[in-house]
């Protein structure tokens, strides 16, 4: 019994000392974290093993954070990228001439800004009347540069003899004897063919645009087209739709305004915008020029860099793009063309309008002008000088009739001075810087035919080109109406864009 009883009391001594010693560790260590915790200074003393699994530890959540930070750097700048746009690196051209049949030449050999002027009845052969090879190149997405060759010869190639005269006399021969040799210089009657008859290329475009000067609107300097009529750049902020675009066949013949000779390209400056860049339903474009197309004036020349031209265009396409409308003005103050008028000599404006509707049956468009010359004529009846009113109206349609085959036909009425005075008399020589301009004879002009398109970009298209001529003024009673009428097979083809 004595045995057993000293047994279980040392068991449950032995039981009390275990439990006292771990209520006193826990108390201890609830001192020591209460310790710590009211003096944050005062820490306890780890083992070397815990500080550096803590110190790595650490090391490896900061390097995971700045990979981190990193990459989301990285993720964001790509994302600001435009990994779509790709750059231009563009050659391309075209081509259209005609194999052409002079039916009647007119007997009066009017119409010198006319490609058949000066050529004769029944005359017929195979012809190039344009040939392009452009370049456009974008440096950076936000400069592009573009190149643009041509030459455009017209059917008339005839030329102008100037014939000079000189004496040689030969040595070495008893007593001399003088020899006369005749020499004849010529040019070409057209400016768009060189003096050697060849088809050699000159430079029309050549210029470098900056996309976006602000957002909406490019600025494009050098030798560009002008918002006449002709200027069509896709993929920019000048417009798409004016008058030459529209009518679509060049190839067949100019708009009524390049026939009569405006500007359809200038060296100078421009600003080309939109008002509503995500749209592009309203825009403008704003240029000023030298007045000289490609044209390399004398310093000493009036008109080169005393003078500029100013051209301004609003555009606007309505009723989900299908009505555009396109108002045009310029205004150029130049040189006296001539001695008998003083200086500030001449200047002139044009204000034109164009119109059309395109749907998928069918196209129509129409446009008009009125240019002002002023100091034009030289009146001999009341002596003075006398401003000509210039107008012309041009309407147009085209279609489609079956698969690959159109159709095109144009009506232009043109008069080139409408306050003429049938009663007064008027010297020969007119005061203007377009060297064909003539106020004695109306115009006007037909043309239509069929548009056979086999593929893409490549069109054959026979047709008739028809010019009526009638005579104004004290020539009037002396030279009778006549015309020129042309039937052609005209091919036309792009390549490189």
């Amino acid at each position: 019994m004595k045995k057993m009883f000293t047994k279980l009391f040392s068991t449950g001594l032995l039981m009390c000392l275990m439990l006292i010693g771990f209520a006193v560790k826990a108390q201890t260590t609830s001192l020591a974290d209460n310790t710590q915790a009211a003096s944050p200074n005062v820490s306890s003393t780890p083992t070397n093993v815990d500080t550096k699994a803590d110190a790595k530890t650490a090391e490896k959540a900061k390097a995971k954070a700045k990979a981190e930070a990193i990459a989301d750097e990285k993720m964001t700048k790509k994302a600001d990228e435009d990994t779509t746009w790709k750059p231009q690196r563009r050659l391309w051209g075209y081509t259209f001439g005609d194999f052409y049949y002079d039916a009647h030449a007119d007997a009066g050999n009017r119409g010198p800004e006319t490609q058949y002027n000066g050529v004769p009845t029944y005359r017929n052969a195979f012809q190039f009347r344009r040939l392009y090879l452009g370049y456009d190149y974008e440096i950076t997405k936000k400069f592009k540069a573009e190149v643009l060759l041509a030459t455009e010869p017209n059917a008339n190639t005839g030329v102008v003899g100037a014939t000079s005269t000189s004496t040689t006399t030969l040595t070495g021969v008893a007593g001399g004897t003088a020899t006369t040799k005749t020499t004849t210089t010529t040019t070409v009657a057209n400016g768009d063919n060189l003096v050697d008859g060849k088809m050699a290329f000159w430079i029309k475009n050549f210029n470098i645009r900056v996309r976006d000067l602000w957002t909406g609107t490019d600025f494009v300097i050098g030798e560009l087209s002008t918002p006449s009529f002709a200027l069509n750049e896709p993929g920019t902020n000048g417009p798409t739709s004016l008058s030459e675009t529209t009518w679509a066949y060049r190839s067949i013949e100019k708009t009524i305004t390049d026939f009569h000779k405006n500007n359809s390209y200038d060296v100078g400056a421009a600003l080309q915008g939109t008002f509503d860049p995500s749209t592009k339903n309203f825009g403008y474009v704003a240029m000023i020029g030298n007045n000289t197309t490609s044209s390399l004036l004398p310093a000493a020349n009036a008109n080169s860099g005393f003078y500029k031209i100013f051209y301004g265009d609003i555009w606007a396409k309505f009723f989900n793009q299908k009505l555009f409308v396109d108002i045009y003005s310029d205004y150029a103050k130049t040189g006296p063309a001539t001695a008998t008028i003083p200086d500030p000599g001449q200047e002139h404006s044009m204000w034109k309008i164009f119109a059309s509707y395109n749907s998928k049956p069918i196209t129509i468009g129409v446009e008009a002008y009125t240019q002002k010359i002023a100091n034009a004529l030289n009146n001999t009846t009341t002596g003075a000088a006398e401003d000509a009113t210039v107008t012309g109206i041009s309407f147009w349609v085209r279609g489609n009739i079956a698969k690959n085959l159109n159709y095109f036909a144009r009506y232009d009425t043109y008069n080139p001075d409408t306050k003429f005075n049938t009663g007064d008399t008027y010297t020969t020589t007119y005061n203007t810087n377009y060297g064909n301009y003539t106020p004695l004879t109306k115009e006007q002009f037909y043309t239509a035919g069929l548009d056979y398109n086999p593929t893409k970009n490549v069109h054959f298209m026979p047709n008739f080109w028809l010019v009526d001529y009638s005579n104004q003024g004290p020539t009037a009673a002396t030279v009778a109406n006549d015309h020129t009428l042309v039937f052609r097979f005209t091919f036309f083809y792009t390549f490189g864009k």
